[in-house]
């Protein structure tokens, strides 16, 4: 078992089984040390979205439930990892985090619900979990969800 292997079941997560594309991408791609990965959404381990995961932040999602949904997001991120990979411990960093939030124009949490992702990529990976990352407000994401982040990360 990996040292992140062990962190995950310390943290009570377990990895669900990666989505699969729903058009024409790959979910992931590695490209010499990189492992980039299409945008994850917040999807459950039964692989479906949650009602409580629906919507747009500021009409009727709290910042909270955001920030959950995010962490999700990440969950999912790992998933498609070790689905490349095969072996979380090839991961050497987290490079970037990109967030896709699903809010009103005058929602101004962004920040705040895409700390859920980055706080769980750092409680994961540790000093290596710490990354550069973009947050933006969208109008609308696939099935409505109220969050999607992607990633890019330093493989071995």
């Amino acid at each position: 078992m990996s040292t992140i292997d062990a962190v995950l079941a310390e943290l009570g997560i377990t990895l669900p089984t990666p989505a699969a594309p729903v058009a024409n991408y790959l979910p992931y791609v590695r490209t010499g040390n990189l492992l980039v990965i299409s945008g994850q959404l917040c999807l459950g381990l039964d692989g479906k979205l949650a009602d409580a995961h629906k919507g747009k932040l500021g009409a009727g999602i709290s910042p909270e439930t955001g920030k959950e949904a995010a962490r999700l997001c990440a969950i999912n991120l790992l998933a498609q990892a070790r689905a490349a990979l095969g072996d979380l411990s090839k991961i050497k960093r987290c490079v970037r985090l990109g967030g896709f939030i699903n809010a009103t124009p005058d929602f101004a949490g962004l920040a705040g619900v895409m700390n859920g992702a980055s706080d769980l990529m750092v409680e994961v990976l540790g000093e290596a979990g710490r990354h550069a990352r973009s947050t933006v407000g969208v109008a609308e994401l696939p099935l409505d969800a109220c969050v999607e982040v992607e990633a890019i990360f330093e493989v071995a």
